[in-house]
């Protein structure tokens, strides 16, 4: 049965989801929702994409529902033009996952991801034994082409920032993925220097060794290139991370302090306050500290930083791995305005991108690893053992996060320590911990 993680429904594509999952979805989707007007879909450039888009599409129509197919649009593109059209969208995408997975972002017609309630209405829906889904079989084709609608969202993107780079040399890692169909116009618009790498998708080489989760790949093409700084997409852009001209890179934590220092300092902060998670730097903390800016800090997922950030009207949030939200101009996480956001800073201030990282916060070495679970629970005494001696040998100076992970079968392990040595040796020590319980496990299994 189809279940909701952080960030909608994922799975192996033609293992553990399949066309018809979408088309049972979209007719929950509809029977909770009762959609009046049509619903937008879009999707990355994975091999399984068109046909989880094209169940979709048949699952409305068999329902009456007309549909907007976009094509290959990132993740906010499609939250973009649910917003403007007052109508449901759903994306095809797995986001940072390899090709062969896949998944199903759903957002309601204000552009937002779904809450948990409605969540919960739609897997009670198809948990049902007595509902049965529409038959798609000759069901006539009420899907309309949205790729004027997606040019619209490239139009927004220009419009939202007025700056002339100068010539500024940008390297951008499109990650084989849904950047590919928007990226050019944005940023061209800005009298870049633009060299683009990874924008040849072939349905499989998604995320394959490039974008924001391998980003060594842009850190040394910024270094080859000669280039001021990179920048670099995951699958479906909804995140970035940049890279400085000497290849260092920067995560969210590290954008987001660049952005909200310098809107403290131009008064632009509203309420003085930014929206983090859990995952967020330490360093982070002290930096906005000293900066005198309030920090709020959410569950994972740019959903809770949206809600966070609806609740106090504040102006600024995301997450350490890219997702960034600037109300004023999106509903969830943007890669693209992200990026605009940042170069037009450091295009204002004409100041390296290595120096306002470093002006922004310090970051505290933190180490993370992920340890591959199966469904059973392990032996949570053993656990808060290496828990307990993991924090005695912090000793109030880092931090420890473990934590489930919301779109893989893995527990994530976070540790920060004043050191990069201690931090992975406390890392090390929990990860074997894990990987033991869990081994142990397998063995009654």
């Amino acid at each position: 049965m189809l279940r909701f993680g952080t960030d909608g429904v994922r799975g192996r594509a033609y293992e553990n989801l399949f066309p018809d999952d979408c088309i049972r979805l979209a007719q929950a989707f509809t029977r909770a929702l009762t959609p009046s007007s049509p619903i937008i879909i879009g999707r990355d450039t994975r091999d399984s994409s068109p046909d989880f888009a094209h169940a979709l599409c048949a699952g409305f129509n068999a329902m009456g529902i007309h549909t907007i197919d976009l094509g290959v649009a990132p993740t906010p593109a499609v939250a973009w033009v649910a917003a403007t059209q007052a109508a449901p969208g759903v994306v095809v995408s797995a986001s940072h996952n390899p090709w062969h997975d896949n998944g199903l972002k759903l957002f309601s017609p204000k552009g937002l991801k779904l809450d948990n309630e409605i969540q919960a209405t739609l897997e009670s829906i198809l948990s049902d034994p007595d509902w049965q889904p529409i038959s798609t079989l000759g069901t006539p084709n009420r899907t309309s082409d949205g790729t004027g609608l997606l040019r619209q969202y490239q139009q927004a993107l220009t419009a939202s920032m007025n700056f002339d780079a100068n010539g500024l040399k940008v390297v951008v890692d499109a990650a084989n993925g849904a950047a590919t169909a928007v990226l050019a116009q944005p940023l061209q618009a800005h009298n870049l220097i633009v060299t683009v790498i990874n924008a040849n998708p072939d349905g499989r080489n998604i995320n394959r060794q490039c974008g924001s989760t391998y980003p060594d790949t842009v850190a040394e093409a910024v270094v080859r290139h000669n280039a001021d700084l990179g920048l670099t997409f995951d699958g479906d852009a909804d995140r970035v991370l940049a890279v400085d001209h000497t290849g260092a890179v920067l995560d969210g934590d590290q954008i987001i302090a660049i952005c909200a220092t310098d809107r403290k300092q131009r008064n632009k902060l509203a309420g003085n306050t930014v929206v983090v998670t859990v995952m967020t730097n330490l360093g982070f903390h002290r930096a906005m500290a000293k900066q005198q800016i309030n920090v709020v800090t959410t569950p994972v997922g740019d959903r809770n930083v949206w809600t966070a950030l609806e609740e106090g009207q504040w102006a600024l949030g995301g997450e350490q791995s890219g997702h960034v939200i600037f109300p004023e101009l999106t509903t969830t996480g943007d890669g693209m305005v992200t990026a605009l956001q940042l170069l037009e800073v450091v295009v204002r201030r004409s100041v390296p991108l290595k120096d306002l990282a470093a002006e922004a916060m310090t970051k505290m070495p933190q180490v993370l690893h992920n340890v591959k679970m199966g469904p059973a629970s392990l032996d949570e005494q053993h656990l808060n053992s290496a828990v307990a001696a993991a924090e005695k040998t912090l000793q109030g100076n880092g931090r420890l996060l473990i934590r489930p992970s919301g779109t893989e079968p893995v527990i994530r392990i976070m540790v920060e320590a004043e050191t990069s040595q201690l931090a992975q040796s406390v890392a090390a020590d929990l990860a074997s911990a894990y990987t033991a319980a869990e081994q142990e496990n397998a063995k009654w299994q």
